[in-house]
């Protein structure tokens, strides 16, 4: 299925990226982009794409790992940091 028609990318493309070494694994929808060497362009796709990170975030995660003391924020997919970054993104486009 194509989550992103600007960039024609499909959400196997997507999890693809996700499934990378846990060094190297994207951690914000932003960084998935640039991991696909595109950016979001109207921003329609945003939310899923960050509902795909912090999925793959949460079955990937181990308890007490470094990126979520206490595994607190779990199933929360953006924060303002990432919103003001894909803004960016869409920006520079």
């Amino acid at each position: 299925m194509i989550i992103c028609s600007c960039n024609v990318l499909s959400e196997t493309e997507i999890l693809e990226t996700l499934k990378r070494g846990a060094n190297i694994r994207p951690q914000s929808a932003a960084q998935a982009y640039r991991c696909l060497g595109c950016a979001p362009r109207c921003g329609r796709c945003l939310e899923t794409v960050r509902a795909l990170v912090a999925k793959a975030h949460l079955e990937n995660c181990n308890v007490g790992c470094p990126t979520c003391p206490g595994h607190e924020g779990h199933g929360q997919v953006s924060t303002g940091d990432e919103r003001i970054e894909a803004a960016a993104l869409i920006a520079a486009e």
